[in-house]
């Protein structure tokens, strides 16, 4: 069915999204694009914008309502993907930061290439208990070696004190007389 030019023309102008879809449309994402995406992001009543700079892994859909591309970046030593919908309203504004040429369309296979790479790079090292001390660490070993042998000379005397005192006991015990108490029975009487 053919649309006339004045139907276009009006349904153009009707304002169905925030988003500027002509323009959406026409940005050019492909997969092996470093892309920095500003999202809009509400917290206690205000909106700030935040941006998330990753490599395009994938971009799915085509140009249709529900297009969206994947985005992937290593934050702190961690792989992030974010899957954004290209027509959000949340999204401020998408920026093509490089353009590499890839020979796929989908580039999931990086994700194990860097925990490849990464293992490699593991294998290489060694790890090695090797430091300097210093003086404030020195000083700090010798009072604590100090205090522990304080602490042993005080648990020695009070064991040798004890043992004494054990040792008096059964000296006064051996010195005692032993009396024998008879029993007195009504069978003796």
């Amino acid at each position: 069915m053919l649309v006339s030019t004045p139907v276009m023309d009006i349904l153009e102008k009707i304002k169905i999204s925030p988003v500027n879809i002509k323009e959406r449309k026409e940005i050019d994402i492909k997969s092996g694009d470093t892309v920095r995406v500003w999202q809009k992001i509400q917290e206690k009543g205000k909106t700030r914008l935040q941006a998330f700079e990753g490599l395009v892994l994938a971009r799915k859909h085509g140009v249709e309502a529900g297009a969206t591309f994947t985005v992937r970046r290593v934050s702190s030593g961690v792989g992030v993907e974010k899957i954004f919908p290209l027509y959000s309203p949340m999204i401020d504004k998408i920026e093509i930061i490089k353009r590499s040429r890839v020979r796929r369309s989908k580039l999931y296979y990086i994700r194990e290439k860097v925990a490849r790479e990464i293992r490699k790079q593991m294998r290489k090292m060694s790890f090695l208990n090797l430091s300097t001390t210093s003086d404030m660490e020195e000083q700090a070993k010798a009072v604590d070696e100090a205090k522990r042998k304080d602490e042993e000379e005080v648990r020695l005397e009070k064991e040798r004190v004890e043992a004494e005192k054990v040792a008096q006991e059964a000296e006064v015990k051996a010195e005692e007389p032993v009396v024998e108490e008879t029993q007195t029975t009504e069978e003796n009487k």
